[in-house]
């Protein structure tokens, strides 16, 4: 039996993550701003969030419909079967999003959302879900147009960039699957060296080895659907085993990275290691500035660090041409690409990028610039 999902995605990522849920089989789709509507059955729910390296979560569609107050909103989210999914013991967290609607306060809509859950559980079971803002059980969204509500139940749980491997919880400045989306925006295949002279945690090159080694995105992790009444727990093993088999076994790789910090590099270590992948990566310790490519092609990747790493806007005026020097003096015959939000960058690194691909860093915005570095002399810095 068809559903009706959305999978959101960093911005930018859209006909990405179409082509990349079509090669999963799933062909009624349609990109829109923000993430890619599309219509399956459980299993293609279940392979979405086990094997998309961009989506951000996999959200079912369980209601509709037009509103004009508050009160429509309260009417449509109590009419949903609630306890048809889940049970009143799993803790709630309702989420709202809004795009031209004409209510205005978002938190008193998601208040009238709960309270409306919630009254449906009473009606039908004597009880009532508690909320959990922090670690709850089931998410419930709703996204609200210039005139109509959708509610979603969330398949996935955690975001699934949250691939389930790293150790910590500490916020990475580049989440997983933006990661994935630029090496795939790149053109890098997996037998190409790959560099990220100012790899940080390493999150580009954990993305590159998984994709390299055939390594399901979502294998280290719990899904929500999981806890969902009617989860056929026997097929889903069968789907799991599908793709830990076709997982292949950490080997060296040539993927490279590096930073002028040690303690981003001793946690690039670590994930590495939470991983199993230790074996597939070099890293040292190192200025961008005087390192050698590793090969004589490939492809290089990063997410240049600014603000409190590099100091202020001064001193990133004074890196950005030595940056392009060291790029045109040690890089030839790669294809470097830079995810910046700084303006200055282009202006000032004295190389005319190939490409310009503009993309969300969450609320971010940035450009992907793309160099491709041959022989010859720099191009003169240009305003």
């Amino acid at each position: 039996m068809s559903e009706t999902f959305f999978s959101p995605v960093p911005r930018g990522l859209e006909s990405l993550l179409a082509d990349e849920l079509q090669a999963l089989g799933i062909r009624h789709l349609r990109p829109v701003p923000g993430g890619v509507e599309w219509q399956g059955d459980w299993q293609d729910c279940w392979r979405a969030n086990l094997e998309s390296r961009l989506a951000t979560r996999v959200l079912w569609r369980v209601g509709q419909g037009r509103y004009r107050s508050e009160s429509d909103i309260y009417r449509l989210a109590y009419g949903v079967t609630w306890a048809k999914w889940f049970t009143p013991e799993e803790t709630l967290r309702v989420y709202v999003m809004a795009r031209q609607s004409p209510l205005k306060s978002l938190e008193f809509i998601t208040l009238k959302i709960k309270d409306a859950v919630c009254d449906h559980f009473r009606a039908v079971c004597g009880s009532r879900p508690s909320v959990d803002t922090a670690n709850p059980m089931v998410r419930v969204h709703a996204f609200l147009a210039r005139d109509t509500a959708t509610f979603y139940l969330d398949t996935s749980g955690e975001a699934l960039y949250k691939r389930g491997f790293k150790p910590g919880a500490v916020e990475a400045p580049l989440k997983e699957n933006l990661a994935a989306g630029i090496l795939m925006l790149t053109g890098w295949k997996a037998d190409e060296p790959l560099a990220d002279p100012m790899c940080g945690s390493g999150t580009f090159l954990l993305e590159a080895a998984q994709m390299a080694l055939d390594i399901a995105p979502g294998l280290g992790r719990s899904f929500a659907f999981e806890r969902l009444r009617g989860f056929d727990a026997t097929a889903w093993q069968t789907l799991r085993n599908a793709a830990e088999a076709r997982r292949q076994p950490p080997r060296p790789l040539p993927l490279y990275g590096s930073d002028i910090v040690g303690h981003p590099l001793r946690r690039a270590r670590e994930n590495f290691a939470a991983a199993g992948l230790e074996s597939c990566i070099s890293l040292t310790k190192a200025d961008l500035l005087e390192i050698t490519a590793p090969a004589t092609g490939g492809v290089m990747v990063t997410n240049p660090p600014y603000g409190e790493r590099m100091g202020e806007e001064e001193e990133l005026l004074a890196f950005y041409p030595r940056l392009g020097d060291a790029l045109k003096q040690h890089w030839t015959g790669w294809r470097c690409y830079f995810l910046t939000a700084d303006p200055n960058l282009p202006h000032t690194i004295g190389l005319k990028a190939s490409r310009r691909t503009p993309l969300f860093n969450g609320p971010l915005e940035c450009r992907l610039l793309e160099y491709k570095i041959t022989a010859g002399r720099l191009r003169g810095a240009h305003i």
